[in-house]
């Protein structure tokens, strides 16, 4: 009997410490950063839940290590701009060849703000015409080297600062700047956090395979059309997660267009092992397309 109330005690115990790690311990309700909103304090953000898979094997397989790329004579350069919380934050800025009020803002996937993340800027920017891209780096100056160095940053990142560093970017630029915003898995949930924070000064926002919101009261903020670009083998951001940020932007009477191909997660970066190279081509047309239509290029 007594093995056997020691058994339910230590149960109960457990059971109240396992409720208090999957929540919280705090009461009522937290501000949110990420729109200014109050919210449930036990209520994980989209950008948190996706940093939550970078401990698992799984996941953190879909996502190869970089094969080794420089980027050389690059028409960009490195940045540092001031933020909010009496900081600083960096980025690579590709400048139009002519003066503009046109901006891309890029977010990096895991690995950071790497050589291939500023060839990508260079190859938007030489595509999209007369705009200045800036690649924003959320890391604040670390890339990561291999799986378990990229997963232990994605944790890292605390959302008060990705914020204040977003915020920085947009002081950075021009007061009557026009902003559209691009970003790949933990980049892609960001780029969607950036629309919403830009409100009336984004013009496009476009996510590949990156967390969608699923708190409306902040997507109502959002001004810009959505181009979602996703997989529907994708066991993470799944076709049902898919549908309900559909579902929620219809509701809202926001635009958006989404478009899933038969691939995995990361299917359009090249050191995928089932990088999928008809698709990535396809989504990257639609892409150009999309902000080129919706930023008047």
């Amino acid at each position: 009997m007594k093995n056997l109330f020691l058994l339910i005690t230590l149960f109960c115990i457990g059971s109240v410490f396992a409720q208090e790690k999957n929540c919280c311990s705090k009461k009522g309700k937290c501000t949110d950063e990420t729109a200014g909103d109050e919210r449930d304090c036990c209520t994980m953000s989209s950008t948190d839940e996706f940093a939550s898979f970078a401990g698992d094997k799984e996941f953190m397989d879909l996502h190869p290590q970089p094969l080794p790329f420089t980027l050389t004579d690059g028409k960009g350069k490195m940045i540092t701009f001031n933020t909010p919380d009496g900081k600083t934050g960096n980025a690579y800025e590709v400048k139009a060849d002519k003066e503009t009020n046109k901006y891309l803002l890029v977010f990096h996937e895991w690995y950071g703000l790497n050589d291939y993340i500023k060839k990508k800027s260079e190859d938007y920017q030489k595509d999209l015409g007369n705009i200045n891209v800036i690649a924003i780096d959320l890391y604040d100056g670390k890339v990561a080297k291999d799986n378990e160095e990229a997963a232990k940053y994605i944790q890292s990142v605390e959302t008060e600062r990705a914020v204040n560093i977003i915020k920085g970017a947009i002081d950075y630029v021009e007061s009557n700047a026009e902003i559209g915003t691009l970003g790949w898995c933990f980049g892609g949930g960001w780029s969607l956090q950036a629309g919403i924070l830009l409100e009336d000064k984004g013009k496009a926002t476009v996510m590949y395979y990156g967390m969608p919101e699923k708190d409306t009261t902040r997507l109502a903020k959002l001004k810009a059309p959505i181009l979602g670009i996703f997989a529907s083998q994708d066991t993470r951001i799944t076709p049902e997660i898919v549908k309900k940020f559909e579902d929620d932007m219809k509701s809202l009477n926001k635009q958006i267009t989404t478009k899933s191909y038969d691939a995995v997660h990361g299917f359009a970066n090249p050191s995928n092992p089932k990088y999928d190279k008809e698709a990535t081509e396809d989504a990257r047309k639609i892409t150009i397309k999309f902000l080129k239509e919706n930023m008047k290029l």
